[in-house]
């Protein structure tokens, strides 16, 4: 039977310090109770009768560590098809998922059952696996997993050989169909712990933190910890936790104790007064540990350690959103969980990039379309301090493809949203919940009563976090009027607006409570978008589509020169990735990151260039778009035609300059949404943009032609690594002139080599319809840059990569791993 049994416990922190109970004898090691399971798993892609045999032969099959994600690499020659690197006309989801192939995977993995398992219970975590896992243990199936993005664990106690024996894990994954409207990656793609404990124990997610009172003067932390009993003892159970604060040596602690402590569970709630917290924001993301020690008859038999922060949240339509009491704009960014040309895989470094990313670029706002993310990638977002819309499902009962989610919601949609709830319920960086994106039922009665079971669902976990929903007009039901949205605005904290703008104000007429935010929104909108957010306090934030640029949605944002105006939605082969975003697949700024910039007051001052049109042509911007310029002033071959310069500027007035020579003076503004356009007749030399504010200069931008390409550059991000399968060297690769000044035109063939403790991870150039294998030693510049990611083997040592190209030479650099 369940026993219910909870003890609070109140601890001053400046007047209390309970002591753990001392012990003669040393207490046990818990560093290896959450084990890294990533090493050494055999691979096959394709199906494999009989591959979940324990004595089934895979000694030809492929060596690999995870993550993996086999639809990032190039697929096997087949002559006749039309095929580049891993992309082929055989992709099921075509241009949608980046031209890939899915298919059938196979993973084995043998262990020895070691003496430190013997009477312990032994589960296995998955993070994510794409799609439709099957797992087995000794030929014994654990279970099927069918959502590609969701965390899941198996119980491998009662299968396991005795010790030292040898036992095998097989894993299938079944991603065939057109499943998804992005590219999904295929595989282990993300990491598997295997967890060891005593029979007594804190399960998996077992452990919630809140923080239920904060201000600057005190903070009260709550702790709710479950403790599993698979004994058939009964005895005294005593909970300790010690909170270990940031850059302060001080512990607070507190004890509870169940006595007796019978039956399958139990549970401890403590709640611990913090005096003077440091409080978590993006600009001070501040964590503490809570290190939680059970013991039962006086034996230690678990530990863990939760990292949290302390924070509040609040929302009003008057005030908006409130950290800490502290109003916040949401200066926001939609992405997908791809890693660029590295696929789906969830190497660390890799996640924690994109987030640095984002925080470098002004951001202080993510939402994970259109699923939940990695626990590295919210890691991240703790640690660097940036705000998360944690997003469930991209449908429920009604497909958006054939053989998507839609198959598996009604049986999975439970266990599904609990464990994204259960998993990431103690990071501070996430501040909503999302239970659906542009769901088609969304306002009809069956989807009216689907969101009211999520919400149910989430607030049975966790109650501290507003929930919403990401709501769109009505392109799947033209006859629908937006008026019909009110039923399931209600029912949302904060209510979640894809694209309408324009239905701000009118909605607040109708709804004066209801909070609102753009939870996804143009790039060519980004002037309107921010000011909705300035003027309205019940509009709390924005979140472009998208932030970065991803694999997959194959070109929908795109500019074309035509001769009339007919555009598409996206772009064919060889087309492969969105570009839509702000900052390219490599980690590069796009033109419209810099007018963003100005909108954000970032910078107040940028300029760009357009690129020459042909006469008798015209320039057609798709939705997602952004027009061809350039921070460039580089147009050889352009000598006297006028080009397009505009200014991007939070000052009243520019002038513009070329060579020395006054071009002209304009005045700039809201009205002009922060923009004013020169024509300026193209001539080489320097290109300046000064602005001025009663009549003195406050900023000059400058844009110098460059000379031809001379040498390559390499800068890497980082020129020390652990010598860890996790980390990443992001190796920059630039073509310059003899001044060392990038070459922004120069789109040239590089080689390259990589030598020593690394391997060569993936290249990548930026371009979206520059198809490549990622994994070659070579790529051809776009906008005179590329990327080389370097992965450390696992060894001690140096990894040197050299670049060569035809009249330029080489650069080398070296990177060290320790």
């Amino acid at each position: 039977m369940n026993t219910q049994l909870k003890t609070k416990l109140s601890v001053l922190a400046w007047v209390v310090v309970l002591l753990l109970s001392s012990c003669s004898t040393p207490k046990p090691d818990f560093s290896m109770r959450d084990q890294n399971f990533d090493s050494d798993w055999k691979f096959n892609r394709g199906d494999a009768s009989g591959a979940d045999n324990p004595s089934f032969d895979d000694s030809k099959w492929r060596s690999l560590d995870l993550p993996h994600d086999w639809s990032i690499e190039d697929v096997a020659p087949v002559v006749g098809k039309k095929q580049i690197g891993p992309f082929s006309e055989d992709s099921q989801g075509k241009g949608a998922t980046g031209h890939v192939v899915g298919g059938i995977g196979w993973y084995r993995k043998s262990f020895v059952t070691e003496p430190s398992m013997e009477g312990k219970k032994v589960q296995i975590l998955f993070d994510g696996v794409y799609m439709n896992s099957e797992v087995w243990i000794n030929g014994q199936s654990l279970g099927v997993h069918p959502y590609g993005y969701t965390p899941f664990y198996y119980d491998l106690t009662p299968l396991l050989n005795p010790v030292g024996k040898k036992n095998t894990l097989a894993v299938r994954v079944n991603n065939n169909g057109k499943n998804s409207r992005w590219y999904s990656g295929s595989g282990i793609y993300r990491h598997v712990n295997l967890i060891v404990t005593d029979k007594i124990y804190i399960p998996v997610w077992g452990i919630s933190v809140s923080t239920p009172e904060v201000s600057k003067e005190k903070a009260i932390v709550k702790l709710n910890i479950n403790v599993a009993n698979e004994t058939d003892m009964s005895g005294k159970l005593t909970v300790a936790t010690k909170i270990v604060s940031p850059g302060n040596p001080e512990e607070v602690k507190a004890i509870s104790t169940i006595d007796p402590f019978s039956g399958e569970s139990g549970g401890a709630e403590q709640s611990i007064e913090i005096g003077h917290p440091a409080l978590w924001s993006p600009e001070s993301p501040a964590l503490y540990q809570a290190i939680t020690e059970v013991s039962f008859n006086g034996k230690v038999v678990d530990q863990q350690t939760t990292t949290f922060g302390i924070r509040s949240i609040a929302y009003s339509a008057d005030k908006g959103f409130l950290l800490n009491g502290e109003p916040i704009e949401l200066k926001g960014g939609c992405m997908h969980h791809d890693n660029g040309p590295l696929g789906s895989a969830t190497i660390d470094r890799g996640e924690e990039r994109r987030v640095e990313l984002m925080k470098k670029f002004g951001y202080n706002a993510i939402r994970t379309s259109h699923n939940p993310p990695s626990r590295q990638f919210l890691d991240a977002c703790d640690r660097l301090g940036v705000l998360v819309i944690d997003e469930a499902f991209d449908q429920w009962q009604r497909p958006k493809n054939p053989e998507d989610y839609n198959l598996y919601f009604d049986k999975w949609h439970k266990q599904d949203l609990e464990s994204m709830i259960l998993r990431d319920r103690n990071h501070p960086s996430v501040v909503f919940w999302s239970i659906g994106n542009e769901i088609n039922e969304r306002v009809d009665p069956s989807g009216l009563e689907i969101m009211k079971n999520l919400i149910s669902i989430v607030k049975n976990i966790d109650t501290t976090r507003p929930i919403t929903e990401a709501i769109c007009f009505f392109w799947d039901h033209p006859t629908y009027k937006w008026e019909s949205t009110v039923p399931a605005f209600a029912q949302l904290d904060v209510g979640g607006y894809n694209y309408q703008l324009g239905e701000y104000e009118k909605d607040h007429q109708i709804a004066p409570e209801r909070l609102m935010m753009g939870t996804e929104s143009f790039p060519l909108q980004a002037f309107e978008n921010w000011q909705m957010v300035e003027k309205h306090p019940y509009v709390i934030g924005d979140f472009v589509w998208t932030a970065m640029d991803y694999l997959g949605e194959s070109g929908i944002g795109h500019s074309s020169i035509k001769k009339d105006s007919k555009d598409t939605f996206s772009m064919d082969w060889p087309w492969y990735n969105a570009y839509c975003g702000d900052i390219d697949i490599c980690g590069f700024k796009k033109p419209q990151s810099y007018y963003r910039d100005v909108v954000w007051k970032v910078s107040n001052l940028e300029m760009a260039v357009h690129s020459p049109i042909p006469a008798g042509m015209r320039e057609v911007v798709s939705m997602w778009g952004w027009p061809d310029e350039h921070q460039s002033w580089n147009w050889a071959g352009s000598e006297g035609q006028k080009l397009q310069v505009n200014v991007y500027s939070n000052y009243p007035e520019v002038r513009l300059e070329l060579n020395g020579k006054v071009i002209g003076t304009k005045p700039i503004s809201v009205e002009t949404k922060l923009t004013t356009t020169f024509e300026v007749p193209y001539e080489a030399g320097e290109l300046k943009a000064i602005a001025l504010k009663d009549g003195k200069e406050v900023g000059t931008k400058i844009l110098k032609t460059t000379g031809k390409p001379a040498k390559l550059k390499l800068t890497a991000d980082r020129s020390e690594l652990k010598a860890s399968r996790n980390d990443l060297s992001y190796v920059k690769v630039e073509v310059v002139d003899e001044n060392g000044n990038l070459v922004p035109n120069a789109n040239l063939p590089i080689q390259f080599k990589v030598e020593g403790a690394g391997e060569l991870a993936a290249v990548e150039n930026g371009n979206p319809a520059d198809m490549k294998s990622f994994r070659a030693p070579r790529l051809t510049t776009f906008n005179g840059r590329g990327l080389v990611i370097l992965r450390p083997t696992g060894n001690v040592g140096e990894i040197k990569l050299t670049a060569e190209s035809a009249n330029m030479g080489s650069d080398k650099i070296t990177v060290t791993t320790k």
